[in-house]
């Protein structure tokens, strides 16, 4: 999957800026919105920094790999679909989107209405994943792979994969958790 042409821009004010960074990774996280998970998910890989809040332009000329995250709530996929268009517009071309990790922002299962729009904004992504509500990331109690649960540990497995392999050399297939 790959940007498209004839995918209009979103508006200007709803776009995510382009950070420049001095720094390679083989992975970052890009939270589309305050408090989508970012900051948590890139403690488990010290290696994949949070882009906190923009897209990383780093040096070279590889393509930087992203995971968008956002909460499962309106708001948060709202967000995640505006960065997608944002990326499929072609307004971001050193980016390689990986995919998409939707954070629950509650326990229990998604009402059908947000479930519904989850799948249509995954719809504009290679794959997504969801990570289940944890209460200890609420409280801001210390992360690690080895307690995460195992959809977590999963999501870090998969995206290891990718990064070794190459996305390019793996099918675009959604992966539900």
């Amino acid at each position: 999957m790959s940007p498209q042409s004839g995918v209009p821009a979103p508006d200007r004010v709803d776009q995510l800026p382009i950070q420049d960074r001095q720094n390679d990774a083989d992975l970052w996280w890009l939270g589309v919105h305050g408090g989508a998970g970012e900051s948590s998910l890139s403690t488990l890989v010290p290696d994949w920094p949070a882009a906190d809040h923009g897209w990383p332009r780093t040096p070279g000329n590889d393509p930087v790999r992203v995971v968008l995250v956002a909460r499962s709530n309106m708001r948060g996929l709202r967000a995640a679909q505006v960065a997608a268009t944002q990326w499929a517009a072609g307004m971001v071309p050193h980016i390689e989107i990986l995919g998409l990790v939707i954070v629950a922002d509650a326990p229990g299962r998604l009402p059908r209405p947000l479930r519904d729009f989850a799948q249509v904004v995954g719809g504009g992504v290679p794959r997504t994943w969801t990570v289940p509500w944890i209460e200890s990331w609420r409280l801001d109690e210390p992360v690690a792979l080895s307690d995460a649960p195992r959809g977590v540990r999963r999501l870090v497995d998969e995206l290891s994969a990718l990064i070794q392999s190459g996305a390019d050399g793996i099918t675009n297939r959604k992966e539900q958790q």
